[in-house]
């Protein structure tokens, strides 16, 4: 028995212990309840910042945007009392709910939403994951102060839905700089505490328009998947909502104590390959790579079979999907032909770099196990979440596995300076095609050329659209069972019998 296993046994078994000992602390008070997350917010500001994590804890709680993408997938008004769009669809019209307030007490205006979505489109916007979407608004124009018209200058019939993601939160401009550490939104939360690398906690605003039956809210970071049953088991956690111990699934669902839910994401994983950097630079380098990995080995063993194998970057929940798994099949004998033909002389020695979630640090093994088969000796690295973020996504990677959770997300291969540096006219037109057309047969056969092109260009190895698995105490209510964008409606939340 290795070290590491006697350690997560005798971590189990103080958590059983201490279940048995008495009380779950965490269920103490019934407006009170403490989740665990994966990763730690590198800042609490979603327009400045990519990670998901910042969406887990200030979306929806604290910060809030016009609109609102619920459990399903479905859009609904959010800051927004309803809206419109002209036929043309290049513009919306959104009425405003009026009495709304900041939590430092000032009101909500459509000049609010002007200084957000301009400060969004600005040269210097830190605002990169969604910039796309803003640049694409020509005007926005207050015409009261509950109406904000925004002008187009191509029609996009996805806005609703963007403007319900964390990157299009509403800030105010007094405030806005002071959002990192201490954002300042229209949601039933504020920030109450921020333990660096240990937790985060909110509590209800007794003048918000929501009143939520949970006054307090903890999310303690716990990235170690024996660690997250540990936590559970022993009543530290509440519940855990984007469970990733998918081993100790069955133990949870066979335990009285626990409700499990299963849902669907938006997730792409991939093992991301840097483009810029030999011998990556070479497609027939890239289709080596695709071809070595085995997708649905990697889901079983890894995912222990809790995923979807993709084939592009584009999620089978997401609109327009294409199945293209059978593009490169595995075939390590036909990975060791590329590389021949690509002059690429073995063994190829690269780095592959993962961050802490456990589909990284698991799947880097399982994926570096597959890559020597065809003669890539990929040697790992394991990084914090802050170091990734400061390492491979500004570009300075080999390779890395990483879980892309936004939906839709393919304008980012548009984005030449983005991490993966692929740059390509072809695709460049295929986007600029699809957002002149109001069609929505067009649209969708756009979206099909767009995960061709990219299948085709082999920018990344595709592995898995992973499933949602959220485990809670039996009688906690309202934790999200899907992911359509990552986010924690705490608003929703109650404890019932």
């Amino acid at each position: 028995m290795t070290l590491h296993r006697r350690a997560t046994l005798a971590l189990l078994a103080a958590a059983a212990l201490a279940v048995a000992a008495g009380p779950a602390q965490a269920q103490s008070r019934k407006d009170s309840v403490v989740l665990g997350m994966v990763l730690e917010p590198p800042s609490l500001d979603p327009t400045s910042a990519a990670a998901a994590a910042i969406g887990e804890v200030v979306h929806y709680n604290i910060l809030e945007g016009l609109t609102k993408v619920n459990v399903d997938g479905s859009v609904t008004p959010l800051l927004a009392q309803d809206w419109s769009e002209t036929p043309d669809g290049t513009t919306y019209t959104f009425r405003l709910r009026k009495g709304i307030t900041f939590s430092d007490g000032s009101p909500f205006t459509a000049d609010d939403v002007k200084f957000s979505f301009e400060r969004a489109k600005a040269a210097d916007s830190k605002n990169k994951a969604k910039k796309a979407v803003f640049d694409n608004i020509a005007r926005i124009t207050v015409t009261a102060p509950d109406v904000v018209i925004l002008t187009l200058d191509r029609a996009d019939p996805t806005l609703p839905f963007r403007l319900g993601e964390n990157t299009a939160v509403i800030l105010q401009a007094k405030t806005a700089e002071q959002a990192a550490s201490n954002p300042i939104g229209t949601g039933p939360y504020v920030l109450s505490d921020w333990k660096k690398g240990s937790a985060l906690t909110l509590t209800a605003r007794p003048d918000a328009r929501v009143k939520p039956t949970i006054k307090r809210v903890s999310f303690r970071i716990i990235n170690d998947p024996a660690a997250q049953v540990a936590a559970l088991l022993a009543g530290d956690i509440d519940g855990m909502p984007r469970f990733a111990a998918f081993q100790s699934l069955k133990q949870f669902q066979a335990d009285k104590r626990f409700t499990v839910t299963q849902g669907t994401t938006a997730g792409k994983g991939q093992l991301t390959i840097n483009n810029k950097k030999k011998p990556f630079d070479d497609v027939r380098v890239r289709r080596a790579v695709m071809h070595a990995i085995d997708r649905q080995a990697f889901i079983d063993g890894v995912l222990e079979g809790l995923g979807k194998p993709i084939g592009s970057h584009f999620a089978p929940t997401d609109t327009g999907y294409l199945d293209l798994t059978k593009v490169y099949p595995y075939d390590p004998e036909k990975a060791k032909a590329l590389l021949k033909e690509a002059g690429v002389a073995t063994p190829l020695n690269v780095t592959l770099t993962l961050p802490p979630p456990p589909y990284a640090r698991k799947g880097g093994e399982v994926v570096a196990a597959m890559l020597a088969k065809v003669g890539i000796v990929a040697k790992i690295e394991n990084v914090e979440w802050a170091q990734w973020l400061s390492g491979p996504f500004k570009g300075n990677f080999d390779l890395t596995i990483i879980n892309h959770v936004e939906p839709l997300d393919y304008l980012q291969y548009s984005n030449k300076d983005y991490y993966w540096g692929y740059s390509s006219k072809t695709f460049d037109d295929i986007v600029k095609a699809h957002a002149g057309t109001t069609s929505a047969s067009e649209r969708t056969r756009y979206w099909h050329q767009m995960q061709r092109q990219l299948t085709t260009d082999a920018v990344n190895a595709w592995i898995f659209n992973p499933g949602q698995v959220a485990v809670a105490k039996k009688g906690l209510q309202g934790l999200w069972a899907s992911s359509p964008i990552f986010a924690n409606d705490m608003a929703a939340v109650r404890w019932g019998q």
